[in-house]
């Protein structure tokens, strides 16, 4: 962490049936129980996925069910936010921004409306309205509720900067796009498809092999990918479930983390309330489910590795609470640190 501080969005609004305030603002150590409120932004609809540049000292929020996404100055010494002004995504319910890695641009997935808009990022780190807009294809998958059009759920930089990837809920599929970091473009260039009523939902790379982690909400799954990172192809090798097979219950999948060595990837579940742990083999191109722990609240939503790697931070969002789970450096076993957070609906953390 640049300052030491964590960030932490909450759903605000009765359309989430939600009981936060907005953004609260923490110096952060490796107990949760020790960190100290250092500021709160208030007012605000739905943060519900925040991301921060540490370059500027900037942090980036959209807002579920809105249609605009925040920028606000982090003044790291005092632990405070000033906010730096909002623009427009050209679509509803933003549901997670990327930062490009020149810092110029940032990309919102608009959940609702099915598209991917790209706003400028001004010096200041402020931003500017969308000038791009680009829908995402495909026949919807057969859930009558979750997959009534296209759904991006997730964007996320492939380790060299120079692919998009978006795994979108609403058509089962993710879609791999180039970007233009000098004209702000975006451009499919490949569509990958999952099983019908999958679901896909959130990816994490790999950080030193050429594989992805797909997590897929509806159907409670994992899929392994290999990534061709000259080309920008995306492969799907293997796929198994995140629910234990004695578990009969409603649940979907939520969030996906994986360590910083690569060995152990961690899929939360919201109705069965755990988190399944899988071991990557390598060799085999494939994960490994080794087991569950309990999330300690309901719904599981987010999850993120603390800034050592050491630590799991899993936000209940129905349980108004973020635990801490240590990880076993040898087998990637967690345990609880006995460390909770009192959060009303946490949806999202960051760190700077």
């Amino acid at each position: 962490m640049v300052d030491g501080l964590a960030f932490v969005g909450c759903f605000t609004t009765a359309q989430r049936k939600a009981r936060g305030k907005g953004i609260d603002v923490y110096r952060a150590n490796p107990d949760l129980g020790a960190w100290q409120a250092t500021d709160h932004v208030p007012d605000l609809v739905n943060p519900s996925f925040l991301i921060t540049d540490p370059a500027r000292h900037v942090l980036y929020s959209v807002h579920g069910d809105s249609d605009f996404a925040s920028a606000f100055s982090i003044d790291g010494s005092a632990g405070k936010l000033r906010l730096l002004g909002r623009a427009a995504t050209g679509g509803k319910n933003g549901v997670h921004p990327a930062l490009d890695p020149s810092g110029r641009f940032l990309i919102v997935a608009n959940y609702a409306s099915g598209t991917l808009a790209v706003l400028p990022v001004r010096q200041d780190g402020s931003l500017a309205d969308f000038t791009q807009l680009v829908a995402l294809p495909g026949e919807i998958g057969p859930h009558r509720t979750e997959q009534p059009c296209a759904h991006p759920h997730h964007v996320v930089f492939d380790p060299s900067g120079r692919f998009v990837i978006v795994p979108d809920k609403g058509v089962d599929r993710v879609f791999v796009l180039s970007f233009d970091p000098e004209r702000g473009q975006l451009a499919i260039t490949q569509q990958v498809a999952m099983r019908p009523g999958a679901g896909p939902r959130h990816i994490v790379f790999h950080p030193h092999l050429p594989f992805a982690f797909l997590v897929n909400e509806l159907d409670s799954t994992v899929a392994t990918l290999r990534w061709n990172s000259r080309d920008g192809i995306l492969d799907p090798v293997h796929v198994v479930s995140t629910l234990p097979s004695d578990f009969f219950g409603a649940s979907t999948a939520a969030e996906i983390a994986i360590t910083p060595d690569g060995n152990h990837v961690y899929v939360s579940n919201r109705g069965q309330d755990g988190i399944v742990r899988c071991r990557f083999i390598a060799a085999e191109g494939r994960l490994d489910v080794v087991g569950w722990t309990q999330a300690n609240g309901r719904d599981p939503r987010f999850m993120t590795l603390s800034p050592s790697g050491k630590s799991l931070l899993v936000a209940s969002e129905q349980g108004d609470k973020i635990s801490a789970f240590h990880i076993t450096a040898q087998d990637g076993n967690l345990t609880p640190s006995g460390s909770v957070l009192p959060t009303a609906s946490p949806c999202t953390i960051a760190f700077i």
